[in-house]
């Protein structure tokens, strides 16, 4: 469908096969980069390459640029398979499960012979690990944890992934101005990983619909093609079903395969209760079966006394009941988005400059951004010293002077040290706008020692807030083991906000604890984590997080000016 995680994959793959070598580490850096710019590329690029632009890409020069267009043309990068041929086979599958770098990847496969991961499961649980250099049964038990959240992640798929891809079958599959199109099931929901796309269309020729589905290029394997439903394998290993329904059945259709299992248990109860009858075909008087509507998901809940539940809160959390009764919360939207608490500059980890990303805002019609550079301490990111930052407030301050309606935030994303002190003394973080402090190492700390660490930062009076605060990648590491009652009593006690960080794999806080945040009294703001300009587009899916939590526009600084957020975030 895209070419772009494909060669992100090969890139960041020969990055690895570089490492293993130990090669210049400028080279595994540009590859790094490089494979962070193209996945978060807005357009495919197969696309850009037509236009002549894959060298405009940050990162990419003409050798990388050439090994794009390898790939576009043939599928594959000779330079990659090479390097392949290299190394021992299975590493790089090791060194996908956590904690597995390339030093302890290539122990496993010197010294037990290890050539996949199914393998080293086999020889973790027997306890062949052990006795390896460097290792010991703690190793063993942190590998086999390792290997469960890589078989997890292979189950489901993350919401940032599944979306753009539903939404680009969902546009092939508008043959006709007058059929409608959408995405359904969990996705609609936007729940942070799906297990398959579900998408529903109305249609006067259904069979052209199920003939476009099966006939799309990125289709891998049929596995059903009917007249009104087809199922498919697309190239990301994701299963996609499609159906077609008849317009007057298109909202009682889309409630339906939308709703959570228990939703729709609750749906039915209550219209039972009412004497009537709801499916996927409509809503009916129970007695005499006279159709009292299904062309919209507003007349089945009209019908039912209810007002309106938004998609993503159809998880029988309580919202059939607060719908009865108007009681629903006023969902933050999109348009009420404001700015942004997390983005990074080639300062340190990112890819652009103040300027471009102040222009990219604005475009957005945002009204601020905070430039949230990583602190000294990270080095492996290009953390920044004291005097890079001095010189950079000094440098956001002189373009905020040229700057119509729009501000740029002195920030910074400082180290949670292990102590719990903060990366940079006082009288640095008394110089910024906004401070977001983050744990970025002592993971294997006790959950107690974690605990702590946060809400001391937490007290420090120049902290605003506490970015991705459980630590969690989906598919990589699972969250910190943190006392979270006690963190969200020091986020409301301290004037803290948490983070709800829109990185795709992140989604930290997810829905759940900032739900419990939320009834603790907390506030929160969202942040993008960008590194990259096309990722401010990832503010979707932290809108998503907020919206499944039952946020409003009170509990996200997001939906404030810039001059509201300085009065809400003070502290003391």
């Amino acid at each position: 469908m895209s070419n772009n995680p494909e060669i992100a994959r090969i890139f960041n793959q020969i990055a690895d096969i570089l490492e293993i070598k130990s090669e210049n580490i400028f080279r595994i850096r540009a590859y790094r980069r490089a494979s962070q710019s193209i996945e978060a590329l807005a357009d495919d690029v197969a696309e850009v390459a037509q236009r002549n632009g894959l060298t405009k890409i940050p990162g990419i020069g003409s050798d990388l640029a050439g090994k794009i267009t390898e790939y576009i043309k043939t599928g594959k990068i000779e330079f990659f398979n090479k390097l392949k041929r290299q190394i021992p086979r299975g590493l790089l599958d090791l060194m996908t499960i956590p904690g597995i770098g390339p030093k302890t990847a290539r122990t496993l496969v010197d010294n037990l012979k290890v050539k996949s991961i199914k393998d080293l499961e086999d020889k973790a649980r027997a306890h062949k690990l052990s006795n390896l250099p460097g290792m010991g049964e703690k190793t063993e038990e942190n590998i086999l944890k390792g290997i469960q959240i890589v078989k997890k992640g292979k189950e489901r798929v993350p919401l940032g992934i599944a979306m753009p891809l539903a939404e680009k079958i969902a546009y092939r599959l508008k043959i006709s101005g007058d059929n409608n199109v959408a995405v359904c099931g969990s996705l609609r929901r936007q729940k942070e990983t799906v297990r398959d796309i579900d998408i529903l269309v109305t249609s006067s020729d259904p069979k052209k619909v199920m003939d476009t589905l099966v006939k799309l290029p990125f289709i891998k394997q049929i596995l059903a093609h009917g007249p009104t439903k087809s199922s498919a394998i697309i190239q990301e290993d994701i299963q996609v079903d499609v159906r077609v329904v008849e317009p007057k059945s298109f909202g009682a259709a889309l409630l339906y395969f939308t709703g959570s299992k228990e939703h729709n248990i609750r749906i039915r109860e209550l219209a039972a209760k009412k004497g009537l009858k709801v499916n996927e075909y409509g809503g009916f008087d129970a007695k005499t079966q006279k159709r009292l509507g299904g062309k919209t998901e507003e007349e089945i809940y009209k019908i039912l006394g209810l007002a309106y539940i938004p998609p993503e809160l159809r998880e029988d959390m309580g919202e059939v009941g607060k719908a009865s009764k108007d009681g629903l919360p006023r969902l933050i939207e999109m348009k009420d988005i404001k700015g942004d608490f997390h983005v990074h500059t080639n300062a340190s980890d990112g890819l652009n400059s103040l300027e471009e990303l102040a222009d990219a805002a604005r475009k957005k019609g945002y009204e601020y951004i905070a430039i949230t550079d990583h602190s000294k301490t990270l080095a492996i990111a290009g953390g920044l010293k004291e005097r890079e930052l001095l010189n950079q407030i000094k440098a956001i301050r002189n373009i905020n002077k040229r700057l119509k309606r729009f501000r740029l935030l002195a920030s910074a994303e400082v180290d949670i040290l292990e102590d719990g002190s903060l990366d940079f003394k006082d009288e640095i973080l008394a110089q910024l706008d906004i401070v977001i402090a983050a744990v970025h190492s002592g993971f294997k700390q006790p959950g107690g020692k974690l605990t702590s660490r946060i809400i001391k930062a937490m007290q420090n009076k120049y902290v605003n807030i506490i970015s991705h605060m459980t630590g969690r990648l989906m598919g990589s590491r699972d969250a910190y083991p943190l006392g979270l009652e006690e963190i969200f009593k020091a986020a409301k006690d301290t004037n803290t906000a948490l983070e709800i960080n829109a990185f795709p794999l992140r989604l930290d806080l997810d829905d759940i604890n900032t739900r419990r945040a939320k009834e603790a009294g907390a506030m929160f703001a969202i942040g993008t984590d960008t590194h990259n300009i096309d990722q401010l587009e990832n503010m979707r899916y932290g809108l998503s997080v907020a919206r499944r939590s039952w946020l409003e526009k009170p509990d996200v600084l997001n939906t404030f000016t810039a001059a509201e957020v300085m009065k809400k975030i003070k502290k003391g």
